[in-house]
């Protein structure tokens, strides 16, 4: 009886497998890789209703994080700054500046088109809401804005900066010394533990610490920080 089938059809079943195979893959990587807070919100970079320039308030004017985000050292969660903390300064500075029409409008009466509406920033770094992150427990305890947020005084917009992903906190948490500094530096976006150590030699040396390694194991020891590492640690 004669074959019906050419014989290169016999390989067709080896072939759709191998495609099948290679195709499941690619899918996997792909979403091993895009689908993770490195590459879904890493670098957000939303605008704002106001364009607020972190580079001249924070670097140039030399503005305090605590100033805007006022709940930072006492609060689970920073808070952003309210029109009051904005109109305190400009209701004098920059009046005429046509950026700032948003804040006229909320706390100006004399302004066309008051309506006393707080300004709607737009959040850039987000937890998803089964995270628990305490800020306060963070700040008081060495480890700096510049940690989480990165060199936000250098920024004119604001971005998320790491990934803030499960595994990134939990790689502080396994060493927590290499993110530790003294108290008086965790607002002083310009830190550096060389220059740091540089500048305290009689406290160094009587404490020890001749590395930057060496003050962070101090700080580490001398607070009793013991970062847990199992899932109840965040997940509640």
């Amino acid at each position: 009886m004669a074959n019906f089938f050419p014989r290169l059809s016999i390989l067709l079943p080896l072939k759709i497998s191998f495609c099948a195979v290679a195709l499941s893959g690619v899918v996997a990587l792909s979403v091993t890789y895009y689908f993770t807070p490195k590459t879904l919100d890493q670098g957000y970079q939303p605008s704002q209703p106001i364009p607020f320039s972190h580079k001249i308030h924070v670097d140039q004017l030399g503005l305090d994080c605590r100033y805007c985000h006022s709940f930072v050292d006492v609060s689970g969660h920073s808070n952003v700054p309210t029109s009051n903390t904005c109109w305190n300064c400009h209701q004098h500075v920059q009046k005429e500046s046509p950026k700032l029409a948003p804040l006229h409008r909320a706390m100006d009466v004399n302004y066309p088109g008051y309506d006393g509406q707080p300004i709607e920033w737009v959040r850039v770094h987000k937890l998803p809401d089964y995270v628990k992150f305490n800020h306060s427990a963070h700040v008081n305890r060495g480890i700096s804005c510049q940690s989480c947020h990165g060199r936000v005084d250098q920024m004119e917009v604001v971005f998320q900066d790491q990934a803030l992903s499960m595994g990134w906190c939990l790689e502080c948490h396994r060493a927590p010394e290499k993110n530790l500094r003294p108290l008086e530096e965790v607002y002083n976006l310009k830190y550096d533990a060389k220059s740091y150590i540089a500048s305290h030699p009689d406290e160094m040396n009587a404490l020890g610490v001749k590395t930057t390694e060496d003050l962070g194991l101090k700080l580490k020891a001398e607070w009793q920080i013991a970062p847990k590492e199992t899932c109840f640690t965040c997940h509640h």
